[in-house]
């Protein structure tokens, strides 16, 4: 018994040490979608992320050789396809043609609860109903910050930011749930891969008639989201959910506000309000409460 329950604790260390390692790497994923946005179609940087990252994923599944996924997990695999390689790549550059990537990283205060009610619906965890109390607070204070927003075009973003965040939760509960049997890496590879021929396509027929008017900046964005927002990142986080468990360490992505925002304060110079910190600061102590009663 004792070794059962030290086993089970170290697994769960292991999955927040992964899940914080894949959190880090996400926290510049807006900072850079809005330096690229600048120059590129959202459009096209949703493909071109996707098919970047699924050549990659195809060259890793090739050297690898895993074993294939059953008839069942397909139908999975293209539920996280849908949800966190076309889904919340496209909302989210579409929303930061309208607002600030300051303003969009507060939104992502909304995904453990997001990711925690998927992980509900699909995942069959069963969290504590303390832990709800916790989780709705937080997005409620979030919903209310965006409420009283003031931005030229916030309500579009802001719209897209809401769907952008059901989509991610929905991928990120569903990519957890069958990384605990198929492995972490294994789940975002596979559903680059299925997607790689329309992206592709999309990608030719989207491009930029010219390279002339593409700054040095936006490439670097691009290159940013397709290899480490869109890989590498789900490396780790993936298997921190399959680990440490999708409601609980779904919670950690309410450090990435605070990551994201000074990444928008230094590298975009964008204005970060003390209401923004506020929000933050109150999001965050809602997730320690929702941690602690999971």
């Amino acid at each position: 018994m004792t070794q059962v329950i030290t086993q089970t604790a170290s697994q769960s260390r292991a999955g927040w040490l992964s899940g914080l390692v894949g959190v880090v790497i996400f926290s510049g994923s807006l900072p850079a979608t809005r330096v690229a946005v600048m120059d590129f179609d959202p459009a096209f940087l949703t493909v071109a992320r996707a098919a970047i990252a699924g050549i990659l994923a195809l060259a890793i599944l090739l050297v690898s050789k895993p074993i294939r996924p059953k008839r069942s997990e397909w139908v999975s695999l293209v539920i996280v396809a849908g949800g966190v390689v076309v889904g919340f790549p496209l909302l989210t550059a579409l929303a930061l043609e309208h607002i600030s990537s300051a303003r969009s990283i507060v939104f992502i205060g909304l995904l453990p609860l997001a990711t925690a009610i998927f992980g509900l619906l699909r995942g069959g965890e069963r969290p504590r109903p303390v832990f709800w109390l916790f989780s709705v607070l937080g997005s409620t204070l979030v919903a209310g910050f965006a409420a009283m927003g003031s931005e030229t075009g916030a309500l579009s973003g802001d719209l897209y930011m809401l769907g952008a965040i059901i989509v991610c939760g929905l991928g990120y509960a569903e990519g957890g749930k069958l990384s605990r049997h198929l492995g972490g890496w294994q789940v975002i590879c596979w559903a680059l891969v299925i997607s790689l021929v329309p992206m592709v396509v999309l990608c030719a027929v989207t491009m930029p008639t010219s390279a002339d008017t593409i700054g040095v900046s936006a490439w670097i964005g691009l290159g940013y989201v397709s290899l480490f927002s869109m890989l590498i990142g789900f490396f780790f986080w993936y298997r921190g959910l399959a680990l440490g468990g999708i409601a609980t360490v779904g919670q950690l992505q309410l450090l990435q506000p605070f990551m994201g925002l000074v990444l928008a304060a230094l590298i975009l110079a964008e204005p970060v309000s003390w209401a923004m910190i506020g929000v933050t600061v109150a999001v965050v102590l809602c997730v320690a409460g929702a941690k602690k009663f999971a």
